[in-house]
């Protein structure tokens, strides 16, 4: 099968689907610009000109709200949002009226909705551009929300994203985009609430969402090296959430750490333990540990930032104290490499 990008994958999804449904159309602020979203928009104008792939005045609530007018009269709007932060701005729309547009007309209106949003680390961004947000709406009952960590996730749950006849919200890591894997070149869709054992193992179990999954692989290669067997298991859609995957591992391994891409009072990590205690109690060898980001506002300064976000290297000290491990060796290894790649969205 053939190697592409995140990116790439994305792409496929939505040149693929506008193909495929003439309702389906792309709007947002920079869609159509020079650099098409890091990439991820490229071609869509010139296929399908600009009725169909626009930018849009800066008006958060706006966007959003002309998004649902559109998809309650039928169409299937694409509505992409650069910066996870400024979805607040959106947040009248998408709490009290796009949620529960079904509900409230007793199912007489749908609105088939995608949002696309952007989130992650770039150059020190700071407080205002570095959030997350995605437990905040799963917290709101209608609201759908995706979280593609491979390629191959990131076509197949944005093609069902589409095709879904509700709204739902795909938060996309831009440190993703550049990521290789393999994807099939035909359309496909990936079912939501389906977990992906990204790798099997018998020791501990690492339930990671987004990014932190890359992070969790990078942990257990290198503890491998040990003889330690890690399991990692990525829910991708927090909205709806299956547990069960995860029910069954941590009976197995006995351990378990969830390592969020977000702060971690009050988001997933608390609604997974919880879940993963009422069903595991009896099994588990050590409480279940939870990795995020630290409670306080992103700083900018690199070494602030770096002690902010967590990544391997966090991963790979709570399994050895979970393990009662001695240190490993971290001599060599590379953690922070990504960002290298990173150009900016414009």
């Amino acid at each position: 099968m053939r190697q592409i990008t995140y990116c790439d994958a994305i792409n496929e999804a939505m040149l693929q689907e506008m193909e495929r449904d003439p309702q389906i159309f792309v709007y947002g602020l920079g869609v159509p610009d020079h650099k098409r979203i890091f990439g991820s928009t490229k071609g869509l104008v010139e296929i399908f000109g600009k009725d169909r792939c626009f930018d849009m005045p800066l008006s958060e609530d706006a966007m959003s709200g002309f998004g649902l007018g559109a998809a309650i009269n039928g169409m299937k709007p694409v509505y992409i949002h650069i910066r996870a932060d400024f979805l607040l701005l959106c947040m009248n729309q998408l709490a009290n009226m796009i949620s529960s547009y079904r509900y409230s007309s007793n199912g007489m209106l749908k609105a088939p909705m995608v949002i696309r949003v952007i989130m992650g680390r770039g150059w020190g961004q700071g407080h205002q551009h570095s959030k997350s947000l995605y437990s905040m709406f799963s917290h709101i009952p209608g609201l759908k929300v995706v979280l593609p960590t491979t390629p191959y996730d990131a076509k197949g749950l944005l093609i069902s994203a589409i095709r879904d006849e509700d709204p739902v919200l795909v938060f996309e890591h831009r440190w993703l985009y550049w990521q290789t894997g393999e994807v099939p070149e035909k359309s496909y869709t990936i079912p939501f609430g389906q977990p992906n054992v990204l790798r099997t193992g018998k020791d501990i179990t690492i339930v990671a969402t987004s990014w932190m999954n890359v992070e969790s692989v990078k942990a257990a290669d290198i503890l491998e090296k040990r003889g330690i067997s890690v399991e990692i298991i990525d829910p991708r859609t927090i909205a709806p959430f299956n547990v069960e995957p995860i029910i069954n591992s941590v009976n197995k391994t006995g351990h378990c750490i969830v390592a969020d891409n977000d702060w971690v009072e009050y988001g997933f990590s608390a609604e997974a333990a919880a879940l993963i205690y009422s069903k595991c109690m009896g099994n588990l060898k050590s409480p279940i540990a939870r990795i995020g980001f630290a409670f306080t506002p992103c700083p900018t300064a690199r070494h602030l930032e770096n002690a902010f976000y967590p990544n391997a290297i966090n991963i790979i000290r709570c399994i050895e104290e979970k393990l009662d491990l001695s240190p490993t060796d971290l001599t060599g290894e590379d953690f922070y490499s990504h960002e290298n790649r990173f150009k900016g969205p414009f």
